[in-house]
């Protein structure tokens, strides 16, 4: 092995690095920047304390000595690290320098090499970065990185496993009631930290919110690198609430360890996001608009930040799940993105109805526009809409009625509901979807000392339903708790009506048409700080030897409770790994999520896991039976467990009781 000597005096060195420090932002360095390490998802737990910057560019070796430099770090000193063999694995395998040497990066990792120090070769930096948390996100001059996108200089930064640019403009501060437009500019802004959340209740927000966060393994230079899958996320919070700098949202560990893209959009919420007006003006879904805008600025925008515009999957949770359905059925949002993952979509009865089904503009009025109106003194204003612009954005969102649904205004949405059945009138994309064992318990009310099952029931909007017979399929244990076994009972009920039968029928309908491209369905049966009206009965119970709570006893499955698996961030947000399979089934789960965005197969390629060094997950997805596609003849779903496995008919269709409550399988063909 050939070595090389850097003649740098050191002391001068980190002189120069201090004083340097304040424009390194400004300082580009001429190549592709890959931020490269095993992220195990635990966090600054992880004993893997190795992260790389990888630069792509040939250089000498006195050049990438430099290069590091000007990021504030140093060539890498080689030592053994089993994400390495990734580099092979896309591509980028052969010559790097490292500190004092060149190596050979192959299948097998690091191999001995002999080198001239003017050879042309790639660089393995340092990166010392501290990870970024819930608590503590370091955005200093020292980690900060810019990227150009058109005539625009956004300045992030960067930590331990990804780039991060929060708080970027996706489109300037609409007039209210209007819709947006992509926000475009020759002015460099920084995106060090997040914008402001949209005005929602009590008194949070700014009506100045649409901005969106970008979290990246990989900026774009000189290479050939291909650009990554991309990953839009859309909050959920029933259309009144949430935002995408939520912390069990950060799309840090998705990013680093799925090799994608991740995006985070505000939109506009409540009355000033979902309003409509029989003024043949004023017609709503603002904030779905916002949604569309947000993809069209991916699509002029996101390769600047290591994305493919081209592999775009929407995903979201709750009424991120019903922006997600209702996206695949708009018109606007037709090629912008291939892919679709919505969790724990609201379909069905009660509550659940306007997340699927969508109200034309009239009953809307009746429904929300009108009490609105009367309610802040508009209703015999001369202009509605003029009324409305005057009265302040946290009035709006306080009132006791506001508008948060979904209409047929016309160019967004045409229908009312997703046309299934009707290839021809949905965006054709890859779907994968699902719901939480036990969605509907964060939904039902909790029963008094005096109520039974059928009141507890008709209290929720299930009334009409409550048959003799359709009540015997859902018996009340007899345990020592009474009000917890009608409480039981009354959550399988919701959850049948308002998640579980409808999605499957929508998967069985989509497959029977084509008129989705590949359709995956699953359920989720390990939960993690989910939403608990009811506490504690979201929470796995607490022993002597699981302080935390024991996952494997029974607990509910509550709504929420997938989201810091799917964004590993359990120890962004300061969660334990309550039995040890916490993080093992997170590590798994983001490695599926990740293998949708970038092949539309969730069953996590073996060759990717091997070569980033996953040994957990690779090991699972050998072990478990591969995950099937839906289809007419393989009605079939994925259990998210640990370990997982693939459940029959049986469980899918949840018959006979789906049938009983008039949601059976072929609800949308026999209603279309």
């Amino acid at each position: 092995m050939e070595l090389w000597i850097d003649m740098v005096d050191m002391w001068s060195l980190s002189l120069v690095l201090l004083l340097s420090a304040s424009c390194r932002a400004w300082t580009a360095v001429d190549s592709s920047v890959t931020i490269l390490t095993h992220n195990d998802l635990y966090g600054n737990s992880s004993w893997r304390d190795e992260s790389l910057l990888v630069l792509s560019k040939g250089m000498t070796a006195g050049d990438a000595s430099e290069a590091c430099e000007r990021y504030g770090e140093k060539l890498w000193c080689a030592r053994y690290a089993d994400f390495l063999p990734y580099l092979e694995y896309e591509g980028r395998g052969g010559l790097y320098w490292a500190k004092g040497m060149c190596v050979n990066i192959t299948a097998d990792g690091l191999q001995d090499a002999t080198c001239t120090s003017s050879q042309q070769l790639p660089a393995l930096c340092t990166n010392s970065a501290p990870l970024s948390s819930a608590t503590m996100q370091n955005n200093s001059t020292y980690w900060q990185v810019q990227v150009k996108t058109n005539d625009q200089h956004i300045t992030g930064y960067r930590d331990k496993h990804a780039f991060r640019f929060e708080g970027v403009r996706y489109a300037a501060q609409p007039e209210r009631f209007t819709y947006s437009t992509v926000y475009e500019t020759d002015t460099n802004t920084t995106a060090l930290a997040f914008g402001s959340e949209c005005v929602q209740s009590p008194d949070v927000g700014s009506e100045d919110c649409l901005f969106l966060n970008i979290w990246t393994p990989y900026l774009p230079g000189d290479s050939n690198t291909p650009l990554k899958p991309v990953m839009l996320n859309i909050h959920g919070g029933a259309f009144t609430a949430g935002t995408g700098n939520d912390p069990n949202l950060d799309g840090g560990a998705l990013a680093s360890r799925g090799d994608v893209v991740v995006v985070g959009i505000n939109y506009r919420l409540t009355t000033l996001g979902f309003l409509a007006l029989d003024n043949g003006e004023t017609n709503g879904n603002y904030g779905l608009a916002d949604q569309v805008t947000a993809l069209e600025w991916v699509q002029k925008h996101i390769a600047a930040f290591g994305g493919d515009p081209s592999r775009v999957t929407i995903l979201g949770q709750s009424a991120g799940a019903g922006s997600v359905r209702a996206l695949i059925a708009s018109p606007k949002a037709k090629d912008l993105f291939v892919g679709a993952l919505p969790q724990s979509n609201l379909a069905g009865f009660s509550y659940a109805t306007t997340y699927s089904e969508y109200l034309n503009i009239s009953a809307e009025v009746d429904i929300a526009a009108n009490p609105i109106l009367n309610a802040t003194g508009c209703l015999n204003a001369t202009s509605h809409l003029d009324c409305l612009r005057k009265i302040d954005p946290f009035v709006l969102a306080n009132l006791s009625t506001v508008a948060r649904y979904v209409v047929q205004d016309g160019e967004y949405i045409t229908s009312d509901r997703l046309e299934i059945t009707e290839p021809s009138q949905v965006n054709n994309v890859h779907l994968m979807m699902g719901f939480m064992r036990d969605d509907g318990a964060s939904f039902g009310g909790y029963p008094t000392a005096s109520e039974n099952l059928t009141t507890l029931l008709t209290a929720n909007g299930f009334g009409p339903q409550l048959s003799p017979s359709t009540l015997e399929l859902y018996p009340v244990p007899s345990g020592p708790n009474a009000t917890l076994d009608i409480y039981n009972a009354s959550s399988a009920m919701v959850t049948d009506g308002e998640f579980r039968c409808l999605d499957e029928a929508t998967a069985y309908s989509a497959a029977l048409h084509k008129s989705l491209q590949s359709i995956w369905f699953y359920q989720f049966n390990r939960s993690y700080n989910g939403y608990d009206p009811h506490p504690p009965v979201c929470e796995a119970p607490i022993t002597p030897s699981y302080p935390y709570g024991d996952p494997e006893m029974e607990y509910f499955k509550c709504h929420s409770g997938d989201l810091s698996y799917t964004f590993g961030t359990m120890p962004y947000v300061g969660l334990p790994d309550r039995d040890g399979l916490d993080i093992p089934m997170s590590q798994f789960i983001v490695d599926t999520w990740a293998s949708f965005a970038r092949s539309y197969n969730p069953n996590p390629n073996t060759a990717f896991l091997d070569a980033r060094g996953f040994t957990n997950s690779s090991a699972m997805v050998r072990m478990i039976e591969p995950w099937s596609q839906v289809s007419v003849e393989n009605q079939t779903l994925r259990v998210f467990q640990y370990p997982s496995f693939q459940a029959d008919f049986e469980i899918f269709s949840s018959t006979p009781r789906c049938d009983a409550l008039g949601l059976d399988l072929k609800y949308y063909e026999n209603s279309s």
